[in-house]
């Protein structure tokens, strides 16, 4: 019997000090652009008032992957807005696949194909860019690194320090290396840094392990308006050429989810040869059995896919979950020593299935006013919170107020969804009453016996696919074009507050939904020690039950946070693994 052992923190030992005057915990999209601004802003500053400069020895970026990019999964659809204002000319240097020449919507059947006579405005991307998120951001943190500011790879902002009086962020804490499975420390043992900050901004994508604990402890989401998430599953493929245009861009909804369920489908010319495909699912389905890879298995079943991948080959997996609500679930942005950027804060336009250049921008607003507390000298919430009313004042606002009950309407399924959308859209984002108020999408997982054994219509989405092996694959065999690597001896960096509840109530209530919502095959349901009757004289028993136990494979975790996310009774909490474990999106 495999043990499974919780993550905890290590008491009792020195901790290394480190005095930052800004600290930004995560190296993606928005976190670099926080970076890169503020550097552009001493740059200027120090330029002007040379009496009285400021260093950028004292800044610095974490980022838990061994490399920048290697955690960073996108669509990736690239809208040039924000880094047109943050690198003027940059498309002469990022390396960005195609532009955006074509594109084209479809309603898909069970077997068949209908085509938008014309493409929503929402979805029309002429201007934007196909891009591999992995590569641009590669090529961001050297921009960054060039400025003058240093980056930490493989450093996970473990939880977050606070003043004596508790509301005050103070600094965070980096992952302790060298923990053995039973929390001991090894022979390499590292200790985890605590680096002191005047201002901490977490940048640390969707479901942030920082950021969540920030949410609760103090309280910032509004529960009226809950986020809500969605998963995306996605493949890099390469197929024959002639199939798709280098540039061209293709939408679907449909099958293979039913009108109750939210989602749809992507397809980016890369190249000539070269295409991202993916499946975006709701994470608030009713069926606990929904299985959003076996979604994104049957998409690419559907004859329309088929033909578009037959012959070729998949060469990269990935799963990343995103912050669907809108600016209605926008968490509390800025207090006391502290800010949220990006997916952290829910700054993705779920209309336009688009949220990289919101990231970016978030970032730069987060820089112009920690550049203001620092020159200022005051990081109080007074201080931080005038990031609220830069964003306010920004096009972000503009962009996504319009849009802020779109992804609400579709709480009752997709036909509803679809009428509410365009009342909104002539009401310009409102509705014919008040705004939507919403609840966190695990709360509609409805219990089994609720819903039966029926199944019928949905066959394509419950349950864990098989694959065929050539279009189609299993979770582990994606598991490992995700290129994911865990150190086996550490504490598992998924935590159960209670795995009595998923052993005994979670099997008849809901049938572990995490079997089915995790598309890394982390979680699993085996065999344990069968139970019998008591035996006779010889000693001759029967047969009396096979109970069964949950096992968690964290080796083969990609980050998606699906588990964190989903869960029915919300006591799995994501923690971010050794420093630099973890999926390897080379080119994703």
């Amino acid at each position: 019997m495999n043990e499974i052992h919780f993550r905890k923190p290590i008491d009792n030992i020195d901790r290394p000090q480190m005095d930052a005057d800004v600290v930004i915990v995560g190296g993606g999209p928005a976190g670099l652009a926080c970076a890169l601004r503020l550097s552009q802003l001493i740059d200027n500053h120090n330029l002007h008032d040379p009496e009285a400069p400021l260093s950028k020895e004292n800044i610095y970026v974490l980022e838990k992957a061994r490399e920048a990019g290697q955690h960073c999964l996108s669509g990736a659809l690239l809208d040039p807005r924000s880094m047109r204002e943050l690198l003027p000319g940059f498309e002469a240097e990022a390396p960005m696949d195609a532009e955006v020449t074509k594109e084209s919507v479809f309603f898909l059947t069970r077997t068949g194909q209908h085509k938008f006579p014309i493409v929503p405005p929402p979805l029309r991307d002429h201007g934007n860019y196909v891009i591999s998120i992995n590569k641009f951001v590669k090529w961001l943190a050297a921009k960054v690194e060039e400025s003058g500011i240093t980056i930490f790879t493989g450093f996970a902002g473990a939880e977050l320090l606070f003043d004596q009086g508790g509301d005050v962020v103070a600094g965070v804490r980096t992952d302790d290396k060298g923990v053995n499975k039973q929390g001991e420390r090894k022979a390499n043992f590292e200790p985890g840094y605590d680096l002191h900050s005047k201002v901490t901004i977490l940048a640390e994508g969707t479901r942030g392990n920082c950021a969540k604990q920030l949410i609760q402890r103090l309280d910032l989401e509004d529960p009226d308006h809950a986020q809500t998430y969605g998963l995306g599953v996605k493949e890099l493929w390469e197929i024959p050429a002639g199939r798709i245009a280098k540039g061209e861009v293709i939408y679907t909804l449909g099958y293979p989810l039913t009108t109750r369920e939210y989602g749809g489908a992507w397809i980016y010319g890369i190249s000539d040869t070269e295409i991202s495909l993916g499946y975006v699912t709701g994470l608030d389905y009713q069926d606990p059995r929904t299985d959003p890879n076996h979604v994104f298995q049957s998409f690419k079943s559907h004859p329309f896919i088929r033909r578009l991948l037959e012959g070729g080959k998949m060469v990269r997996y990935g799963a990343k979950s995103l912050p669907y609500g809108g600016w209605l679930t926008m968490p509390r942005l800025g207090g006391n020593g502290w800010m949220l950027l990006g997916d952290s804060a829910s700054f993705l336009n779920s209309q336009r299935l688009k949220g990289i250049h919101l990231a970016i921008k978030s970032g730069m607003l987060a820089a112009e006013t920690a550049y203001d507390a620092l020159i200022q000298k005051k990081f109080s919430s007074a201080q931080l919170g005038d990031y609220k009313r830069r964003v306010d004042e920004s096009w972000i606002r503009e962009e996504l107020y319009p849009v802020r009950n779109f992804h609400q309407g579709f709480e009752h399924g997709l036909i509803d969804g679809l009428v509410k959308a365009g009342v909104q859209q002539v009401l310009r984002g409102g509705n014919l009453g008040p705004d939507f108020t919403n609840r966190a999408g695990f709360e509609n997982m409805r219990q089994l016996d609720t819903l039966g054994e029926h199944s019928h219509g949905r066959e394509a989405f419950l349950g864990n696919a098989q694959g065929d092996g050539k279009i189609t694959f299993d979770r582990l065999t994606d598991v490992y074009y995700s290129g994911t690597r865990h150190e086996d001896d550490q504490p598992t960096h998924l935590v159960i507050a209670d795995l009595d509840i998923c052993n005994t109530r979670c099997v008849k209530e809901f049938g572990n939904p995490c079997q089915y919502f995790c598309p890394a095959a982390v979680y699993e349901m085996v065999e344990d020690s069968i139970v019998r009757t008591e035996g006779d004289a010889g000693g001759n028993g029967t047969l009396a039950s096979s109970a069964k136990r949950l096992q968690i494979n964290f080796a083969n975790c990609v980050h998606c946070k699906t588990c964190d996310i989903a869960d029915p009774y919300q006591i799995i909490t994501w923690v971010p693994p050794e420093g630099g474990d973890g999926p390897n999106y080379d080119g994703m």
